[in-house]
């Protein structure tokens, strides 16, 4: 008796663990997304929390970073204005926007980001250089999918 049990443990044990997909997404195919302000810090001041009615900068609801199609890269900024050109990632952590045109105010056409963290919905990104537009602030980014 006890050895089928032992048999009837072990076989249960390799069918539930032969099905599980262990692959783990890389960064680079979990970014082509289209993603949208959910909660932005400039500093350390939340101005932006989507569906709040006391925002203090409310044009981040029209934030978004359209990252479908490598390596093109579109940015629209809170102030309604759109950049375009290209993105790459430098490892698993910076995600660099290049080329910008027209370029951002004192970022000579390049943005980079610490990837803090991602998953399939959500993207949270900090400015590593202080944005002019935001009167020199660090900025963090919390994205979701639109």
């Amino acid at each position: 008796m006890k050895k089928i049990a032992i048999l009837l443990f072990a076989c249960s044990f390799f069918i539930f663990s032969c099905g599980k997909d262990n692959k783990t997404v890389p960064v680079s195919e979990k970014i082509k997304k289209n993603w949208v302000a959910n909660t932005v810090k400039e500093g350390t001041a939340i101005v932006y929390t989507k569906g709040a009615a006391s925002n203090t900068k409310p044009g981040y609801s029209s934030f978004q970073l359209r990252l479908l199609a490598a390596p093109s890269a579109t940015l629209v900024e809170f102030d309604g204005n759109t950049f375009s050109g290209q993105y790459e990632l430098s490892g698993e952590t910076k995600l660099i926007l290049k080329n910008l045109s027209p370029a951002p105010t004192g970022t000579g056409g390049t943005i980079e980001f610490n990837i803090d963290s991602i998953t399939d919905t959500q993207l949270v990104l900090t400015r590593t250089t202080p944005s002019q537009k935001t009167g020199g602030t660090t900025n963090t980014y919390t994205l979701t999918i639109q």
